[in-house]
């Protein structure tokens, strides 16, 4: 399974970005799909995940803020982003289960005035 990224890039605090990833090649049954995000000295963290049948889970920190959905019939996950701060600028990550776990390259996402 290959993930593919897109939508990160710098924004002004308070702005919104839209992140997508689409998944390719061997798949048959994704379960999970989410988004995590890692700043340098940190772990990764998780931002949001949603299941197939579309229940999802937030961090705290983005609940209200940021909306998780996805196209099954193109294995495609997005992440909208609103109200961003400056501690929501790190690199994210798409993530997907079908068995194990794939992950994306990552795309920046940069808050700042």
């Amino acid at each position: 399974v290959q993930l593919q990224a897109s939508g990160g890039g710098l924004v002004q605090p308070g702005g919104s970005l839209r992140l997508s990833c689409a998944a390719s090649g061997s798949i048959f049954s994704i379960t999970v799909m989410g988004w995590y995000r890692q700043t340098p000295g940190k772990q990764r963290e998780l931002v949001a995940i949603i299941t197939r049948g579309g229940s999802t889970n937030y961090a705290d920190s983005v609940k209200g803020r940021f909306t998780i959905s996805r196209a099954n019939a193109k294995n495609t996950v997005y992440l909208q982003m609103n109200s961003l701060k400056p501690e929501d600028t790190a690199v994210y990550y798409c993530n997907v289960r079908q068995g194990l776990h794939y992950w994306g390259q990552g795309t920046l996402v940069t808050v700042s005035s």
